[in-house]
């Protein structure tokens, strides 16, 4: 099996108003089940399905605020952590067997 492993990344200083249509454009993606990036360096073409994985956090400090959003998914043929089982045992009462 081949490792055709492909990035994209894009960085800019922007206003939150700026911002907020990329945020609809990714949301839109992930409605119709594709996102295209693409700037004048790289491109790339995802198709979230199936159960995806979001992540948020956010952070704040005297001079520096962050929010992260990442949302992840596996492919059909690859393996996924959903399959990892999960065993819960109670404590036993006292004076029970």
């Amino acid at each position: 099996m081949r490792n055709d492993k492909k990035t994209f990344t894009h960085l800019s200083l922007q206003d939150a108003k700026s911002i907020k249509p990329i945020l609809e454009a990714i949301s839109k993606g992930l409605n119709k089940g594709e996102l295209r990036f693409k700037n004048d360096d790289d491109e790339i073409t995802l198709k979230p399905d199936g159960l995806l994985r979001l992540k948020v956090s956010a952070s704040k400090s005297v001079n520096r605020n962050k929010l992260n959003i990442k949302i992840s998914w596996e492919t059909a043929d690859s393996t996924s952590d959903r399959a990892d089982s999960l065993e819960i045992h109670p404590k036993a009462k006292k004076g029970k067997k």
